[in-house]
């Protein structure tokens, strides 16, 4: 059984460094965001110096000048780690419109896509497509915490790159209303589905983060139009399995992955327990999984990517001395993950 008892200035300490990782992933600089942090004297609730009253706070400040784009930075930090109070489901509502206000100001098209599942439904958006001229897919999302808004200025970059791009976040997370189980790789082949007419899927690379990278590999075991995925600090066996590892996993990410879930916390490691990816399912991957690991990270075990080579899956492993995500290498990472991608959709060959 999994338990977390956190004072609220525990809570807030951690909540700040996981979310600074996100910031800067995003745009916002170290010092900027800093300065918005200092500003926040309670992790959760509806006072002023609130976390999600805060930021919301600098949103609308930056909505009002117009800034939709920093706004919609703003309000995705402010609904982090996710929407479990009035001012962060505000965050979240007022995130997604201020991506729907920039959006409609950019020369490149951006379609809002919605997609019904089990039930459910969950959205993207998308650039480049195209019915006539159809282009390779590139498919990007993130994990437990990441909202699709974040990856706006990529999806500006459709045309630049030659490719259809499809930006769409995790089960539980953001706009997606499905539950986080065994079986959710089969959302990104139903996006797939949506886009066959507009894209060309059977060469679909994806960058997928963190639990995304996990989802995108199921999906690659059963569907072939995955052509290669790229991914930094994604789960694949240990953090699934290993129970001493669960037990120091951060409040933060096992709430997460509770609500995203939806069981609660002391059963989440429970319900993820047989979720390992298999030496045999390993060695089933032909196609190219680039890995990037970081030695100091606090979410994912480090032993994760060397069971890729082990089953002597395609790729390549690249590991920095960082912790979960490898914020203090963004630049390398982004351009690691894109260049991977525009290989495996075969823009650039190696």
């Amino acid at each position: 059984m999994t338990t977390y008892h956190q004072t609220a200035v525990e809570e807030l300490s951690e909540l700040s460094g996981l979310a600074l990782l996100h910031a800067q992933g995003q745009g916002l600089e170290e010092q900027q965001a800093r300065a918005v942090l200092a500003r926040i004297a309670h992790p959760w609730g509806e006072s002023p110096d609130s976390w999600g009253r805060v930021w919301n706070a600098e949103g609308d400040r930056l909505a009002e000048q117009g800034l939709h784009l920093d706004a919609c930075r703003h309000y995705a930090v402010g609904r982090f780690p996710h929407p479990g109070d009035a001012p962060r489901a505000l965050a979240q509502r007022r995130c997604v419109e201020a991506f729907d206000r920039w959006r409609r100001e950019q020369p490149q098209r951006i379609d809002r896509l919605e997609l019904p599942l089990d039930g459910g439904r969950f959205t993207a958006w998308a650039a480049g497509l195209d019915a006539d001229a159809p282009r390779p897919l590139l498919v990007v999302m993130g994990g437990i915490v990441s909202v699709k808004e974040q990856w706006a200025p990529l999806l500006a970059f459709a045309d630049d790159l030659g490719l259809a791009i499809a930006v769409t976040e995790l089960p539980g997370v953001g706009e997606n209303t499905l539950r986080y189980d065994l079986r959710s790789s089969r959302m990104l082949s139903a996006l797939l589905d949506l886009l066959a007419d507009r894209a060309e899927v059977s060469r679909t690379a994806a960058v997928a983060l963190s639990f995304g990278g996990h989802l995108a590999l199921r999906c690659a075991l059963s569907d072939p139009r995955i052509a290669g995925v790229a991914t930094v600090g994604a789960p694949l066996r240990q953090f699934f399995e290993d129970r001493s590892w669960q037990r120091q996993v951060p409040a933060t990410t096992a709430t997460c992955l509770a609500r995203a879930a939806q069981v609660v916390v002391p059963a989440v490691f429970g319900h993820v327990r047989g979720w390992g990816l298999t030496d045999e399912e390993l060695r089933r991957l032909r196609i190219p999984v680039h890995y990037i690991a970081s030695l100091r990270d606090e979410i994912v075990p480090l032993g994760e990517a060397a069971l890729l080579s082990r089953a002597g899956v395609p790729g390549e492993v690249t590991v920095f001395d960082d912790v979960h995500g490898a914020p203090a290498h963004l630049d390398r990472t982004r351009s690691l993950l894109l260049g991977a991608a525009l290989e495996a959709a075969g823009r650039i060959t190696s």
